[in-house]
């Protein structure tokens, strides 16, 4: 067996040990060994030829809708057991978990997108100069510990296909071990990621098919892209100029082959004012796309929509009504995580309820599909007047929808006599000194005009702001006062006020975006 020594002569990391076995003396004890180093990276041991999985303890983040982020935390703490804290950089929490928790993160209803922290900087200096700055980013590319995070990314990989098996998705066959390459087991843990072989990993035993898909990822390099996302305007660089710098290092480091579409890594370099983190994508699209296969004009994020059910604090038994549904995001996302609470979803346009109707003849079939013992939701829709609902006087908790904002969806002009008669009539329904509201609205003039006309029936608790499409709107939560429905003046409706439909033909949306 032979010995190379090659040296670079740009940094020491470039420096490396390249190891050229002769078939004919590769024996059992040298693969044992190979196989030693390259499990030490993924906190494995071998004890007498059995491996043993240690757990990596590691900081994942996550992308939560902005505002929700205490809501996000509390549900990670509910949910793991983690305490998470809140970034700087709103829409951001970070907690810590063990790799044997991991799939638990992927069931968080709150987040958008995980992804796992290579390194964190709560104060980095960035340099003044264009120059010195990228330059700095480039030299920091191949000191940060990659190991733990990459090793959390084919966790990762694993339990993705393994949810792709139970879904019914078609399983590549293993391919046969090659044994006539190996690794060096004293090479970095960070090239041996790059260039390990299929064969070099493979037990003595029949691999399992999660091995056999990652060994065959790992047979050919990796494609990989670097995004940045950057906040702060004391920064001399763009992000374009940061993701292609550092993007480079990383390429140069690993030999992984850029591409920016069909990727197998996505790095992440986030960058708000001078907190920087690096991190590792666990997710490959966003986590709020669920539930809903059939789309209105203003379908809400399941996620947005998580985080005002969150606000409402659902109870057993409780009655839940979404009296503007749309395309039922609000009600259906309730439904599946409160499932002994009852909902009641609802709109006065035909096109809305058959969407509704749609998305939860959707989940239904899944359920079924999925060997549920009872496929059936607590829940029904139908065609109403939200200004006179089919609802006996203080027969439901809790109220909680999406509420035109004037924009896609009815007209400025027209919320302001929509707001007032839709409060009155929530008052009317909801149970006295026990109901509440959680109503999203970016029409936050009109909605602060009405509530104050309804003293006597509503009391605001608090304002969440959230980001809805770039338009900065507020979730306003609402207490019923103890005041019965038909005692107060507020409990008069004013004449010529009628409800407007949250969904809107065609023609009127065109004219609103035309008038807008």
């Amino acid at each position: 067996m032979g010995f190379v020594l090659c040296t670079g002569a740009l940094s020491c990391w470039n420096m490396f040990v390249l190891l050229i076995p002769d078939p004919e003396v590769l024996n059992d004890e040298f693969s044992f060994k190979a196989r030693c180093s390259r499990t030490e990276m993924a906190g494995e041991c071998v004890n007498e030829g059995k491996e043993v999985l240690q757990s990596l303890t590691v900081t994942v983040g996550a992308t939560v809708p902005t505002g929700f982020e205490h809501t996000a935390a509390e549900e990670v703490q509910e949910k793991i057991g983690a305490i998470a804290r809140v970034s700087k950089d709103r829409g951001r929490i970070y907690f810590e978990i063990t790799t044997d928790h991991l799939h638990k993160v992927h069931h968080l209803k709150s987040v958008d997108n995980l992804f796992v922290v290579v390194e964190q900087y709560d104060h980095y200096q960035f340099k003044e100069t264009k120059e010195e700055a990228l330059l700095d980013l480039q030299q920091l590319a191949p000191v940060l510990p990659w190991n733990s995070a990459l090793e959390v990314w084919k966790i990762n990989n694993s339990l993705k296909k393994k949810r792709s098996r139970r879904r019914g998705a078609a399983v590549p066959k293993p391919k046969p071990c090659d044994t006539s390459e190996t690794e060096n087991p004293q090479a970095e843990p960070d090239e041996t990621l790059l260039k390990e072989k299929p064969g070099s990993a493979c037990p003595e035993q029949e691999p399992s098919p999660e091995d056999s898909d990652i060994q065959e990822t790992e047979a050919k390099p990796l494609k990989f892209r670097v995004t940045c996302n950057r906040a702060g305007d004391k920064h001399s660089f763009t992000s374009n100029d940061a993701a292609r710098d550092f993007g480079g290092a990383v390429q140069e480091f690993f030999q992984w082959k850029a591409d920016m579409t069909k990727f197998d890594v996505e790095v992440l370099l986030n960058i708000h004012n001078n907190e920087m983190v690096i991190g590792i994508a666990l997710t490959e699209e966003s986590l709020h796309r669920r539930n809903i296969t059939h789309f209105g004009p203003t379908t809400l994020r399941s996620t947005l929509a998580y985080g005002m059910l969150r606000l409402c604090k659902p109870q057993i038994s409780d009655v839940i009504v979404d009296p503007m549904c749309g395309s039922g995001a609000i009600p259906l996302e309730g439904v599946i995580e409160w499932s002994n609470s009852f909902f009641l979803s609802g709109d006065n346009n035909d096109m809305a309820i058959s969407r509704t109707v749609n998305n939860i003849n959707h989940i239904v079939k899944k359920k079924k599909d999925g060997g549920s013992t009872s496929p059936g939701l607590s829940i029904d829709t139908a065609q109403w007047d939200l200004c006179h609902l089919p609802l006996r006087t203080s027969s439901v908790d809790i109220i909680t929808t999406d509420m035109p904002f004037g924009k896609r969806m009815g007209s400025r002009k027209k919320n302001w006599d929509l707001y007032p008669s839709c409060l009155r009539e929530m008052a009317r329904v909801c149970r006295p000194g026990m109901g509440r509201a959680v109503l999203l609205t970016q029409d936050k003039k009109c909605f602060t005009k009405a509530l104050s006309r309804m003293g006597g029936l509503w009391r605001k608790s608090h304002t969440v702001w959230v980001n809805v499409g770039g338009l900065h709107a507020g979730v306003f939560v609402l207490r019923r006062t103890a005041a019965i429905f038909g005692t107060t003046p507020e409990d008069v409706r004013e004449p010529h006020m009628g409800c407007e439909s949250q969904e809107v033909n065609m023609e009127e949306k065109v004219q609103s975006a035309r008038s807008e």
